[in-house]
């Protein structure tokens, strides 16, 4: 073979390099490592892991249950009740604070440490960078929900036992079934989740400011919740992220319903497809090469 045959084939071995380099696998790839190198990362995930016990055992050792919160006069007395209790305040304070922790810095931290010059000359070009990040972020939430869910319904049948539950139409269900409901109503905040985390991306596009992308989230998740409690918007209420967080409560009733469930899923998609196109676009049109 000869020298210009070689050089022609290391030209070919060194593009096909390059070409892997930049697919949307190495890129994920890298953005995950990212991720676990973060100490803020570990942090969520242990909090998502061990929070979840002592507060199980705070309310359960309670000598006057929270009676005015769904499920609260229960609370005390049957595990599955108190896992529902936890699920309706993680669902409204938690969830939003600890996906956007990852997702509201993720884009905003390479406008803090101005390294986009260097992400976006490695062969990687926006687009992959874009859905790099998003896909990080949202398995990242799906984790966070996950650990959240698991630790939360094993440490309240733990403390308070697998009784039958009391549904909310007063109805009796069996242990097993309440098992699988509860496990269910903890699916169902799925949506929810990636529709915050979306929105924590666009924020953190947007401002270029890890500390807005963090905690413009959970203000919003915040005036959702407050808008959603007057009485007078009916009309919007279903459109809110802070209605599809409490969908789950028809699968506690007797007969169950399910059309908040779908209302909800229909809503967030819409927000996230709203807030992850305007994210996309504003990052195209980012100019990198000032200071």
């Amino acid at each position: 073979m000869s020298a210009a045959e070689l050089l022609t084939d290391a030209g070919h071995v060194a593009a096909r390099d390059v070409v892997r380099h930049a697919g949307l696998g190495s890129t994920l790839r890298w953005e995950v490592r990212k991720l676990r190198a973060q100490l803020r990362t570990k942090a969520v995930l242990a909090a998502a892991v061990i929070m979840p016990i002592p507060v199980a055992v705070i309310i359960h050792g309670q000598s006057r249950p929270p009676k005015d919160s769904l499920f609260g006069r229960y609370s005390t007395e049957n595990g599955f009740a108190l896992a529902l209790l936890v699920l309706g305040f993680a669902a409204q304070w938690a969830i939003p604070l600890l996906t956007a922790i990852v997702a509201g810095d993720i884009f905003a931290s390479e406008d803090h440490h101005g390294t986009w010059k260097t992400v976006l000359t490695r062969s990687a070009g926006r687009g992959r960078v874009f859905w790099a990040k998003t896909i990080a972020a949202c398995g990242f939430a799906v984790l966070v929900l996950l650990l959240l869910s698991v630790s939360t319904i094993a440490s309240s049948v733990l403390v308070g036992g697998h009784q039958d539950l009391t549904g909310l139409t007063g109805q009796l269900i069996p242990s097993a079934t309440a098992l699988r409901l509860v496990a269910l109503s903890w699916v169902s905040l799925l949506p929810t989740i990636l529709a915050f985390t979306c929105l924590a991306l666009l924020l953190s596009v947007w401002s270029r400011n890890p500390s807005v992308g963090i905690a413009a989230p959970v203000v919003i998740a915040m005036v959702m919740q407050l808008v959603g409690g007057l009485g007078s918007i009916e009309a919007v209420r279903p459109f809110l992220l802070s209605t599809s967080a409490e969908a789950w409560h028809g699968l506690l009733a007797s007969p169950r319903f399910t059309g908040p469930l779908v209302e909800g899923v229909l809503a967030c998609a819409a927000w996230s497809v709203a807030c992850l196109t305007t994210a996309y676009l504003i990052l195209r049109r980012r100019d990198i090469t000032g200071g």
